[in-house]
Formats: C-alpha cells, structure tokens, sequence
C-alpha cells in the first residue's frame, strides 16, 4: 500500500538548482494514466502480500518491499541529479515519517493479512483519510476542521461497525486480523499529519523526500528483522532472518518472493515516484483520492484472483465508508 501526500511537494522553488527544477518536471505522460496505474497497482498490492505469506513472515515481506522499494526510488533519484537532504533535524522528522509511513503500515498489513482475507484489508486502508482528520485534530491545531469532515469521521466509524458485525458471534471477520489492517490504515493518517506540521517548510522538489522517506524506512526494518529472528527462530526454525518456509500451497518458493519483489518495486518504488508527478500535475486533492479507488481494486482481484468471499456487512460497511472518504475529500468547490 499505500502512501498519499498531502502537500503539494513542488510548492516554492527558492533555493532550487537548476537539478533540483528539472527534476520536478512533470513526465510527458498524461497524469491521467497515472493515476489509473496507481489505483491498480496499489489495489494489486494486498494480493502480493497475500501471495507472499505462502513462503514469507509478515517482516519478511515489508522488509523486502521497503529494500527493494528504496534501491529503486534511489536510482531514479540519481538518474535525476537529485541528492538527499543533509540537514539532521530534517533526517529526525523522517525517521518519524518513515516509520508512520513504511515500516510500520507495510508491516502490519502483512501481519493482518495471515487472518483476514486481502480484500478485507483493502477495505481497512480506506479508514486513511478518517485517521487523517482525526490526527488533524491534535497535530494542527491552527487548521479550521470543516464540519463536514467531522460528519465524515462519524460516518466512517459507522461503516466499521458494520464490517465487524458486533451484532452475531459467528461469520464475522477475525477483529484481530481487521483491527490490524485499521491500525496500518490510520498510521499512514498519522504520517502524513506529521509530515503536513513538521516538513512542508523544506522545498525538497523531485524524488527526494519519498528516496529519503524510504531510506530510513529500510535503516528501520535492517534493525527490526535481525530482533524478530533472535526472539522466533526456534519457533519459526529458521536459519537466517531471511530464510523462507515452504510454500504452504506447495508450489515453489520463487512465486511469493517475486510477488513481493514486485510489491516493492512496482508497488513502493515506481509508484511513489509516479504519485508526486499526480500531485504535481493535478494537486494533492487529486493525488489523494486515489485512496477511494485502492478498496474497489482490492476486493475485485480477491474475488476473482483468490476466490474470497465478502458477506453484505462487509460490503455495505466498505460503501459507507468509502463515502465518508469522499466526503472528507472533497474539495469545496467543484
């Protein structure tokens, strides 16, 4: 998944050589088919990391997307003659950010998904921009909350409930395994609040802040895989923090590493670099909607790739609040 800015990050140029300028160039395609191709790749990506737990741990696989998803958006920084922010304050914010925004979200996403169906986390993603408003709350305290975003987070809450169907015992979903996907959900709200208070002042421009994002992401996950390992090898019986188990379908072991391989490249490195050149071209408000897009996407490649089965809760709960998205989104004029 998933990472929406919400700040136009080509906003201001002081400062910026003549690199840095053409490195925020918009590319010559249309932001339109972007914007398309995120909402597919994004939506593919809770089928890779299902693919991927047939042989991968749940670090395993956000470990390898975060490394893979790093490697290339450094190289398409390079290839820009763009460079890394050397300032320390601005490397501490991003450790924040890196975690909010990678290490943590990709993890638990893998995690939720060993008890709850891809389509299912898919829909747990769209509760993004709910947690949004919420963490706007506390963080910005200077911006205005319209009331129309407050009736969004309410109605957001309702649509929850209904996917946990409180009301029976049996046929729910696991609420662990959901309230996972939750938790992954609302840390990207939590990022990108942090990013809004704390970063915006930085003209980065070009790749750099998404490079640098998943830099530290990547530091992060080199500590966290070693210590999982330590603690769970002699239950997991592994030999290495990147040994695999056997494919639980019991086909070969190169399937879900190059479905997540694929996760990282395509799914963190390219399509970060393709979403700031939405944002460029068609602003934030644009560039994050595709959050309302990623749930469709998700639930339909479950169904016909994976043979998953929602009940009408979950369908219901998914369209309720999917609007409150909307509604929180939108723009107030047209």
């Amino acid at each position: 998944m998933t990472a929406h800015p919400t700040t136009n990050p080509t906003a201001g140029t002081k400062g910026v050589g003549p690199a840095t300028t053409e490195a925020m160039k918009v590319t010559r395609v249309p932001w339109q088919i972007k914007f398309t191709a995120l909402a597919f790749i994004w939506g593919s990506s809770f089928l890779l990391m299902k693919v991927g737990l047939r042989s991968l741990a749940p670090l395993q696989i956000s470990g390898l997307r975060i490394l893979s998803g790093a490697t290339v958006l450094l190289l398409l920084l390079t290839a820009a003659r763009g460079r890394l922010p050397r300032d320390r304050r601005i490397w501490g914010h991003l450790m924040v950010t890196g975690f909010f925004l990678g290490s943590l979200p990709f993890s638990l996403f893998a995690l939720g998904e060993e008890r709850v169906s891809s389509a299912l986390a898919g829909i747990g993603n769209s509760i993004t921009p709910i947690a949004t408003v919420l963490f706007s709350l506390l963080l910005l305290k200077h911006d205005k909350i319209e009331t129309r975003k407050i009736v969004g987070v309410i109605v957001g809450f309702i649509g929850v409930l209904v996917i946990m169907q409180p009301w029976q015992s049996q046929g729910r979903p696991d609420l662990l395994g959901f309230g996972i996907t939750l938790v992954a959900g609302t840390s990207y709200g939590v990022g990108w609040t942090y990013t809004k208070r704390f970063l915006t002042k930085w003209d980065f421009g070009g790749l750099t802040l998404p490079a640098a994002q998943m830099l530290t992401s990547a530091a992060q996950m080199l500590v966290a895989l070693p210590i999982w390992w330590l603690t769970q090898r002699t239950h997991l019986s592994l030999a290495a923090p990147w040994s695999l188990h056997a494919n639980t379908e019991g086909g070969s072991v190169l399937w879900p590493v190059l479905a997540v391989l694929a996760l990282g490249v395509v799914g963190t490195g390219i399509a970060m670099s393709f979403q700031y050149d939405v944002v460029r071209a068609a602003g934030p408000t644009v560039g994050t909607s595709v959050t309302y897009l990623i749930p469709v996407v998700s639930v339909a490649l479950g169904v016909l790739v994976l043979h998953e089965r929602l009940q009408w809760p979950q369908f219901v709960g998914a369209a309720v609040v999917l609007s409150a998205a909307v509604m929180i989104g939108r723009s107030r004029r047209r």
